[in-house]
Formats: C-alpha cells, structure tokens, sequence
C-alpha cells in the first residue's frame, strides 16, 4: 500500500521525502519493524517511541511517522512529521485496513460501570435476532462467533481496525464497542465512523490516570463531541453527566433512565434473585438479569436496539432471551442454600450498587459476607471508600487482595481499614490470601446465608509482582463450597 493513502486524513506538520512509496505495514512497537514498514512513533505512559526511531529504521524501516523529526536523518526514508503521533496512527490504522467501520454499524459503550454489560448483551442479542455481529469488550473480542482474547478494554487502533476488518469480511453488520476514558485520550478511536455512542454513568475511578474528575468527564465527553450527525447518542440522563455529554453533540441527542423524563424509560416491577420485571414505555417484559444497576443497562439496550433499526417488540422478546454477562453478578447456591455472587464491582459506585441490589432482593433473616481488595499500582483514594461502603452495608466484611500488582498488599489492605468507622471494626477481618479469604467465608456461611465476592469478576488471574497466576473467583468458591457439603 502506498505511504500517501495510508496518510490520508492524517494532520501533517511537514514531510521529507517521498510519500508515493510502497510500505509493507505499520507498527508503532520498533520490536516489530521489518522490512519496508513504516514505523509511528509514540509517546507514551512508559516509554517514548522516539527513542527507537533509529532501530526501527536499522530494522528496515521505509518511513517514520513522528511528532518531533530527529536530529539525524537517514537517507532513503521519508519523515513525516505530526502533531499527534496517536491521532495519526489511528487514521493510518482505518485506512491500511480498508475503513472498516465505515462497512458496519459501530456502536461504542463508554462510562464508569456497564460498558462490558451492555457491549456484549447488544453482541449477544442481535446475533439471537439473527445477524452477524462483532464484540470488543474487556472480557473477550468476538467476530461473529469465533472468540479472541481481550488485553485491553479499548485496544490500540491497528488491533481495533484489525478486528473490524475482520468482522466486515465475516459478513458482519454491526459491531458493539467499550470506550474507556484511556482509549478516547490516547485517541484510539479517531478515524472510527461510530453509528452510535452510549454513556452510562460517571463515579470515582481512574483519578490514577485523570488527574482529576473533570478531566475524566470531559475526555468521556469529547468522545461524544465527535459522533457525526447521522449517529445517535444515547445518555442515562439520571446521571448527572448525563446531559452534559450531549451539550456540543451534532448526533441524534436520546436519553433513558428510571427516575427522570426520558425517551426510554423503564419502572421495575419485581426485583428477584431469579430476574427482573420490568415496564419499558409501557410494556411489560421478565428478564433474567437482576438489580437497578441492570434495569439500567437494559434500558440502554433497548434504546439502543431500537435506534439501530429493530421493531420495539421484537427488542423486548430478544431481551428476555439475554443470559447474564461472565463476573457481572453471577451466582450459584449451594447444596446447603448458600449464594455466592462474583461480581466485576471494583469501584465505590459500583460496589455500593451491587450491595443495594443484594439488599433489595434479601429477607434480612440471613448474613452478608463480603470479600473485597482493591488494585495496586491504581488511585488510591478509592480504597477507604470502598472499604468504608463494604464494612458498612454488610454483616462481615473480609479485606484481600486483589490484583497487588508491584504493591504489597498488607499496605493496599492498610489503605482500606482507613475508611472503616469505629461501629463496623468487629466486622471486619483482613485476610491477605484471596483463596483463603473466600475459605473462610465459606467456612461461616449458614444455610440462606450470602457471600460476595467483588472486584475481579471475569479475570481468571491474580497479577503479583509483575507475574499472573491462574486464579478464578467463580471455580474458587464453587470447589470450596462443594468441599464443604461433602
């Protein structure tokens, strides 16, 4: 492919040398430079691609895509110089691959909670109304129905037009997408024609990354800002950030939402460990998804579903066909009646949620045990918040170890007890070992007693100095429990 349609729409600053060359593929990683490649780049978190632009070109490199050209220019390659190098690797990305999502109708879910919910429920019932579809969420990547392993929750853009490439000659129509904040601000979606945007809701999380809430607002908002006329941008406008992700949007402006006027809204009829029935404008439909936290989802699928051209009613069957999403609210119940839920909650606002739901659906006649960590090397601010809302909202709290990463984890678990009120110490217990903490609940759970276990969900590792261990919140508490009836 030639150097000048691989640029096309890119911003350029200047260029030196000729761009009507033909170059192999695009790497943004110097480790993978090879021959006529043209290498971009990037200044990241960690390191600066800019260090590695001589490499690259020692490797075969044909042209170098850069923000500042470098003070030795080698003969033979061509520079192009960029203001954003990120920006600009996005739209190489869409056009090496074909534009792909100009070939299917992409929809990006972005927020704080429900992005994986409602990224694979959409997936999961537009491929049951019969179409083709493609998935890129945190828990996997799906193209029509041959699975891939997630790494990101919004990958780089060569692997995200990768994929919708892929989806596109699969025969795929639509595409549903999580957009985190990390991925707007590292531009990973520019050049991406969206069909739709969705947001969910904003809480306290990646203030580690953001330096602050506003700047994670706005990033989330920027997002929106782009979406072209003909998409639609659909918002919970009971969020109070709601309508301010529509202020500046040319898209079709849609809101949903339980409490407030909105276009799509719903009123929860029943609320049981069995599912949910709800009233969405007016009709009735039993889910087997449970909770507030899902009503809300659920309305935003449906809207959704709406919007990309299905009938009302058909939407509704489709939905109480939906099977709840791997780590999100997923229980089981013992031989003796006790329920484990593992749930993805590792923020405050989504623990709090998952602890309301539990409330709202239990008799009061039996105990609440919660297991929560929170991550290493992430914002620490959130880690008495969250403790603070697990001790106070449960009858025995029980403090581990999440994901440590390069922490210690008696020093994150240190970290929550702060958050813990003098009324709620008796009830609490830190236990470092996360296979031994779910032990122990298990051990002092009574017949109709509860356990949850927050934060990790779907993960199926436990990351500890730099190394992942095989760790699964679900067949932990499902081997321990079944220990226990023997």
């Amino acid at each position: 492919m030639l150097l000048r349609d691989i640029l096309y729409k890119t911003s350029l600053e200047a260029v030196s040398g000729p761009t009507d060359i033909a170059v192999a593929k695009i790497e943004f990683d110097s480790r993978l430079v090879a021959q006529d490649d043209v290498f971009v780049a990037i200044k990241g978190t960690v390191s600066d691609g800019h260090a590695f632009i001589g490499k690259a070109i020692a490797q075969g490199a044909k042209a170098i895509v850069c923000e500042t050209l470098p003070e030795e220019i080698a003969e033979g390659v061509t520079y192009v110089e960029v203001k954003s190098a990120s920006a600009a690797l996005a739209y190489m990305a869409s056009n090496y691959y074909g534009n792909p999502s100009e070939q299917l109708k992409l929809v990006g879910i972005t927020g704080t909670n429900g992005k994986t919910t409602i990224a694979t429920l959409l997936y999961q019932l537009f491929m049951n109304a019969g179409f083709k579809a493609g998935l890129l969420s945190t828990v996997k990547i799906m193209v029509d129905k041959t699975e891939y392993k997630a790494t990101h929750t919004t990958p780089d853009s060569l692997t995200i037009n990768k994929y919708l490439r892929m989806m596109v000659d699969a025969g795929a129509d639509y595409c549903f997408m999580e957009v985190s904040s990390h991925g707007i601000h590292q531009n990973r979606t520019e050049g991406l024609q969206f069909a739709g945007g969705i947001f969910t809701n904003l809480s306290h999380d990646h203030l580690d990354y953001h330096s602050t809430f506003a700047e994670y607002r706005d990033v989330k908002k920027s997002f929106f800002d782009h979406l072209p006329r003909q998409a639609f941008a659909l918002v919970n406008v009971d969020d109070k950030n709601g309508l301010v992700m529509l202020q500046n949007t040319i898209a079709k402006k849609l809101t949903y939402g339980l409490k407030t006027y909105a276009d799509y809204k719903a009123q929860i009829l029943e609320n049981q460990l069995s599912g949910l029935l709800l009233k969405i404008n007016n009709e009735e439909v039993w889910v087997k998804l449970i909770g507030t936290f899902n009503a809300y989802n659920l309305l935003a699928i449906y809207g959704a579903a709406v919007n990309l051209g299905l009938e009302d009613r058909e939407v509704l069957r489709l939905m109480s066909e939906l099977e709840s999403v791997s780590g999100r609210f997923q229980f089981i119940v013992s031989e003796t009646n006790v329920t484990a839920i593992v749930d993805y909650a590792h923020t405050p606002d989504a623990l709090e949620n998952v602890l309301n739901t539990i409330e709202n659906i239990r008799t009061r006649n039996e105990k609440l045990i919660t297991i929560v960590g929170c991550g290493g090397d992430r914002d620490k601010t959130k880690r008495p918040v969250m403790a603070h809302i697990a001790s106070s909202m449960s009858d025995q709290a029980i403090f581990t170890s999440d994901n440590p990463r390069s922490e210690a984890p008696e020093d994150i678990i240190e970290d929550m007890e702060k958050g813990v009120e003098p009324q709620n110490y008796k009830k609490t217990v830190a236990v470092v070992d996360r296979r031994q903490a779910i032990k122990i609940a298990c051990q002092l759970a009574r017949p109709n007693d509860i356990i949850l276990i927050a934060g990790k969900g779907h993960e199926t590792y436990q990351e500890i100095k730099g190394v992942k261990y095989d760790f699964d919140d679900m067949e932990t508490v499902k081997e321990i429990l079944g220990q226990l009836n023997k």
